[in-house]
């Protein structure tokens, strides 16, 4: 399953022709400046954007993947959010979630596999770490989407409020698709964000922002020290 949706991922980055070129991170600079950001570009057509929420700082980047599950660029951010670091949740598109799961399956019962992958991404051992946590009162059509794992049902409900699962059904059209990677993280007091950029343009980047600073807060909230 892994191979086939890394494949459709393929297709449709040439599609869309994600993996954009420099030129076009010119109207990013002028968003992250609407939005009281700074803006910086490096090598490998990486640019970085600073912002704050809730009085801490956090940086989104983006650029070339570092997961063989993303195809074109990799939009992803991080917060130092100083919350309590015994709490740890995710947020995972299903699709990517069942990939990873029958990826480490697949490695567990090959017998010519002795060591353990280094190449294997972090999220993975997450997925090994955390149950799957479920509630009434959101829709069918979230938890056919999103999975949700947590350390504890409390904490699962307390960071995924009604209005963080709103926005995560309301992506901007064009919108992105249910199979595209996505996640959001809350681990060691940090919350992280590693999507597929796609569709490529600022709207996706306006819409996964506004996740992710809604994820932050809901965090600093919930689990302050």
């Amino acid at each position: 399953m892994f191979e086939r949706i890394k494949k459709a991922f393929q297709r449709h980055g040439k599609l869309r022709g994600d993996a954009a070129p420099s030129s076009m991170h010119g109207p990013m600079s002028e968003w992250a400046a609407s939005r009281g950001m700074t803006f910086s570009s490096g090598l490998g057509n990486t640019v970085s954007m600073h912002g704050k929420v809730g009085g801490r700082s956090w940086r989104m980047e983006l650029g070339r993947p570092t997961r063989d599950y993303i195809m074109g660029e990799e939009l992803r951010a991080r917060a130092e959010l100083g919350v309590n670091d015994d709490v740890g949740a995710m947020i995972i598109n299903r699709p990517l979630k069942e990939a990873l799961e029958r990826r480490a399956y697949s490695m567990i019962t090959d017998t010519l596999q002795t060591t353990a992958d280094p190449r294997l991404p972090e999220e993975m051992r997450w997925l090994a770490m955390y149950d799957e946590i479920g509630w009434e009162g959101v829709s069918d059509r979230f938890w056919a989407r999103y999975a949700v794992l947590a350390d504890s049902r409390e904490n699962a409900v307390a960071w995924v409020d009604k209005e963080l699962v709103d926005l995560l059904m309301s992506w901007p059209e064009p919108a992105a698709v249910p199979q595209v990677p996505f996640m959001v993280v809350l681990l060691r007091g940090k919350c992280y964000l590693r999507m597929q950029y796609l569709p490529a343009d600022t709207s996706t980047l306006e819409h996964a922002t506004t996740v992710f600073t809604s994820a932050c807060k809901n965090a600093l909230e919930a689990f302050r020290r």
